[in-house]
């Protein structure tokens, strides 16, 4: 009301249902989906409004979420697993050169060593180095338009948080591993999903919950 807009205006700009924003200005929480849909409409809905869709969060958390279902997390801003996921891939390159540093000196003492027991001069078999495979991580999300907020927990819908966060166009790739994980996606189209590197489709502008393992995704049931 402060900011004269009036739930058809903000239904739009979120693409979160107008029943579904009446029920969280009335705190009406069993009308809407999942928990974990409420704590992405608190956020997603705050945040339009120019409040900190954190505090909502976490209010939420402590008036309505009990038992083992509620895992607090540390807040953290979204720059923070882009910096986690460079140093992660830095590491993984440096090892990567290091190992083919080590086969190129290996191969050339090799060499070296044949060529002066050899009694005669002839044809050096050709030895072939291959650089160590780097398996690329579980799920890649990239932000196309608009900002999107997911949630990933390890295993199952109360399992283990691996990722919580809003990803942004300006961000780059963050890169979810695990071997199988749960995922809330506010708005699937905005992103560009990839499943061990390879592009996958999740269609639709509304909210959806997915499974995602080494073999591909499929609706959370």
């Amino acid at each position: 009301m402060r900011r004269g807009v009036d739930l058809a205006q903000a239904e739009l700009a979120t693409k979160i249902r107008g029943k579904y924003l009446r029920a969280l200005e009335d705190e009406q929480f069993a009308l809407l989906p999942a928990e974990t849909y409420v704590k992405g409409f608190l956020r997603t809905y705050a945040e339009y409004l120019g409040l900190d869709g954190q505090l909502y969060v976490d209010e939420f958390n402590s008036r309505f979420v009990t038992g083992e279902e509620h895992e607090p997390r540390i807040r953290r801003s979204a720059s923070r697993p882009q910096r986690r996921n460079r140093h992660v891939e830095t590491s993984v390159v440096v090892i990567a050169l290091a190992a083919i540093a080590v086969l190129t000196v290996v191969v050339i003492s090799a060499w070296k060593s044949g060529s002066s027991n050899s009694p005669t001069h002839g044809a050096t078999p050709k030895t072939h180095v291959t650089a160590p495979k780097v398996t690329p991580p579980l799920l890649s999300l990239k932000a196309l338009r608009g900002a999107t907020h997911v949630i990933a927990h390890r295993g199952s819908a109360t399992g283990k948080v691996a990722y919580d966060g809003t990803i942004q166009p300006s961000d780059g790739a963050v890169a979810i591993r695990g071997t199988r994980l749960w995922v809330s996606i506010d708005t699937p189209e905005n992103l560009r999903i990839e499943v061990r590197g390879k592009q996958v489709h999740v269609p639709g502008p509304k909210p959806q919950v997915i499974v995602v393992t080494a073999t591909g995704w499929h609706p959370a049931t």
